[in-house]
């Protein structure tokens, strides 16, 4: 069968990952509607098919999935901050697990045939002991991000085996490209170019295993074209270590600023030490990375160069 007929539903379609993912489906033909309570900018819009601006959950989904009779959704609405999960466990289990809970359950009443790609997060295996990581690795979050994220996993397990929704969940390690507007890259840019030293948690020797959106959206293309959908998981990542300071330099450089880069030597609740996947499983659909981080690194640089002027008008 050839599953690339369309549509696919994306939620959370306005959000970093989302907005690239409606882009490369795009481009690939697909039929693409967007979901998301904020609205959408001129420039996604022209990626998708329609827009509907809906706060889920909200009985307009189901009637919404009746109507188009998806192929396809990605879950991609949720919560994207293991610091803010920690101050505000509340809001990150209501949109992260139990929004997951209610488009299971609005898939298995609207649209019983679609298929659903959750996105997770490396958070699941907290602080691993072993690298690289599969996905047969005890999984033991230090984080409620982690936790929920697990819980949403076991809610598509539990709608495969009961209800028979087809779904898989996607373990993205440390996502970056041009659109962040949070997280290390970001922070490391706006304190070089507005300061002279940049200031940073931990050591320095810390790791992840940096993966960019372009590559992201590669594995989920393939993970849609290929994949069982028996409610099994991917880690996707590029199966490569990078220290912090590395990626500090890469960054400075990229950027023209002699900066000092000082750490702290203390490290933030939730946040693990090292993270390498092992991304076998991916790898035997044909995923292949093709961004190292040192350009896609050097590249986020450059387009934080050339839109400086616009940060200061919208929040981060």
């Amino acid at each position: 069968m050839n599953r690339n007929q369309g549509p696919i539903v994306i939620t959370g379609v306005t959000g970093f990952i989302g907005s690239h993912l409606a882009r490369h489906f795009s481009e690939q033909g697909w039929s693409t509607i967007g979901i998301d309570r904020t609205p959408a900018s001129n420039d996604l819009l022209a990626d998708l098919s329609s827009f509907h601006c809906l706060k889920l959950p909200d009985p307009a989904f189901g009637i919404l999935l009746k109507d188009s009779s998806p192929q396809l959704c990605i879950h991609c609405a949720g919560t994207a901050s293991v610091s803010q999960s920690i101050t505000d466990v509340s809001t990150d289990f209501y949109a992260g697990t139990v929004l997951t809970f209610e488009v299971l359950n609005a898939l298995r009443l609207s649209a019983p045939r679609c298929r659903l790609i959750f996105l997770s997060s490396a958070a699941v295996y907290g602080d691993p002991p072993d690298l690289p990581v599969s996905e047969d690795a005890p999984l033991r979050p230090i984080s409620p991000y982690g936790y929920h994220k697990l819980l949403c996993e076991k809610t598509a397990q539990e709608f495969h085996s009961i209800y028979g929704v087809q779904s898989c969940a996607v373990r993205i390690f440390s996502a970056y490209g041009r659109g962040l507007r949070r997280q290390v890259l970001w922070d490391i840019c706006q304190k070089a170019l507005n300061s002279d030293r940049v200031e940073l948690l931990g050591t320095g020797d810390e790791t992840r295993d940096f993966v960019h959106v372009q590559d992201i959206a590669q594995g989920i293309a393939l993970i849609a074209d290929r994949a069982p959908f028996q409610a099994e998981v991917y880690n996707l990542a590029t199966g490569e270590e990078t220290k912090i300071r590395d990626l500090a330099e890469i960054l400075i450089a990229a950027l023209g600023r002699g900066v000092e880069v000082k750490f702290t030597g203390t490290s933030r609740a939730g946040d693990p030490l090292r993270w390498r996947a092992d991304i076998t499983r991916l790898s035997e659909l044909g995923y292949r990375p093709q961004t190292p981080v040192a350009i896609g690194a050097a590249d986020y640089a450059g387009w934080i160069l050339q839109n400086k002027p616009s940060f200061g008008e919208r929040p981060c």
